[in-house]
């Protein structure tokens, strides 16, 4: 007699773990925010013949006017300003190679920590949240650039040339010519230009 044959189960196919999203589509992301943000930034820039129109310049009458012109200036050329820091900071950090290397390493560490590794930090069987990875750093970047090497001097120092450069242009320039509306005068100068980043600016011509 023929032996039955047992019916054959379908296989069933294991469990799919949810995909973690690739370091490199984080780090592609971070990038891509990081040039929309700098694109929408630079559309508020003013026109650099304007910024510097050698007929607009003139000495101020007093201390009061050179504050003035300074204050309507900054609203003015905020960006025009932030980009004069950050090329004379790149180009005060390119004379000091070593200070570059410092700051690498530590955006690949932030880079790192922040974008690449997904799961939490676990440091001799303890956990760290994000939070805590976060003043973490910051606690080991402040010691590293303010008293383990000469990052904190190169950067102050670059801040103080950017700061008189731009006191210089700002209290010389006659601002009786630029158009500074309230709407832009409440964003606060060069800081205010982070939380208007992604308005459109009208009125102004970019050359």
């Amino acid at each position: 007699m023929a032996e039955e044959t047992q019916p054959l189960q379908p296989q069933q196919a294991p469990p799919t773990q949810p995909q973690q999203p690739a370091p490199q589509n984080a780090i592609m992301a971070v990038g891509s925010n990081l040039k929309n943000f700098a694109t929408n930034v630079l559309k508020e820039r003013k026109p650099w013949t304007e910024m510097v129109d050698r007929s607009s310049f003139a000495r101020p009458t007093n201390l009061a006017d050179a504050t003035g012109r300074l204050r309507k200036n900054a609203l003015y050329f905020k960006v025009n300003y932030l980009v004069v820091i950050l090329t004379i900071t790149a180009v005060t950090m390119a004379l000091y190679p070593t200070s570059l290397i410092v700051l690498g390493c530590l955006a690949l560490a932030w880079l790192y920590l922040f974008v690449v590794k997904q799961s939490p930090l676990v440091i001799g069987g303890r956990t760290f949240n994000n939070n805590e990875k976060f003043i973490g750093m910051a606690v080991i970047s402040g010691i590293i650039i303010f008293f383990l090497t000469s990052v904190g001097t190169v950067l102050f120092t670059a801040l103080g040339i950017s700061c008189a450069a731009i006191g210089v242009h700002g209290a010389l320039r006659q601002p009786d010519d630029l158009f500074t509306d309230e709407a832009e005068s409440q964003q606060g100068g060069i800081f205010g230009l982070f939380g208007g980043a992604n308005q459109s600016n009208t009125g102004h011509n970019i050359v």
